[in-house]
This record gives structure tokens, sequence and C-alpha cells, in this order.
């Protein structure tokens, strides 16, 4: 049987969003997503090449550089804009929108996990490079996939 995430219905403007739910308890998983070296890891873009700056683990007002690829090789730095220890974390770089995990816990070691992307803060111009990217488009298949490899990490 395929794992799949499922990829939400959002009522907000310019947000998209996927949902998974993982076998491990969501402090595993939050030490994943708390470390910028794993999310090479679980990138379902394929746009990840590696972190190049940045603490071992994040928190609140972190900053972390990482190598990407979309097309052409770029790199990007990003600030920890929230951070709730195994519940939430958010960050988000120059355009101003955000990516979001938040964790709930199911009980019998299991965690409901929601990836969630957010240019809804944007100003005009960023707002028009999310829709010149095709952003609110790919990114829902980007992020399912990069759950499904979150949860194979975690349950491996």
């Amino acid at each position: 049987m395929q794992v799949r995430a499922e990829i939400l219905d959002v009522d907000f403007p310019d947000t998209a969003a996927a949902r998974i739910v993982i076998q491990a308890p969501s402090s595993k998983i939050f030490d994943i997503l708390a470390d910028p070296k794993a999310h090479a890891l679980f990138d379902g873009s394929s746009t990840i090449n590696k972190a190049v700056s940045g603490p071992d683990r994040l928190s609140l007002g972190a900053r972390f550089g990482m190598s990407m690829k979309i097309k052409v090789p770029y790199r990007i730095t990003n600030e920890v804009v929230a951070f709730e220890e195994n519940r939430k974390i958010t960050w988000r770089h120059l355009m101003k929108w955000t990516w979001s995990y938040e964790l709930v816990d199911l009980g019998n070691g299991s965690t409901q996990v929601t990836e969630i992307f957010d240019a809804s803060v944007c100003n005009k111009a960023q707002r028009w490079w999310v829709y010149k990217t095709d952003s609110l488009n790919r990114n829902p298949k980007w992020m399912a996939k990069s759950l499904v490899k979150l949860k194979s990490l975690c349950e491996g």
C-alpha cells in the first residue's frame, strides 16, 4: 500500500497545507524538524541541497542558511519566527512567506503533522512572485511528498 499525505482544502488566501499521521512521538519528529541539517533528508521538492549555516538545533529567532536549487543554484537565509517545543516550528525568509509544521500528539505514540505554506502576509511584489512561480499549485504536492519522507524517516 502506498503511503500518502492528505492535501488539505484551505479557506485562507495564499495558503496551502498538507497533513499526515506518523507513528512516532512528537519529540522524535520535532527533533528532525529542528535540525536544519536534516531538512534535505525529507525535502519532497528536491530543491534543498544542504544546510550551509546556522545552529545544530533551531530555536525562536535562530537564523539558518540553505543551499537550494530551482533551475539555478542559490542560497536562502531563514529565521525561526514561531517555536513551541514538540508542537510547532515556523520559519520565513526574505520574501516573508512562512513554512510551518504543527504537531498534535494523538496518543499511543502517534502524531499528526501538518505542514503549512503561508504567503498571505506578503506585499504585492512578493505575492506576484508566489503566483509567477506557481507556488500555490506546486507546494501542496511537494509538502505531501515531504511529509511522506518525514514519516519514513521517523518510522524507519
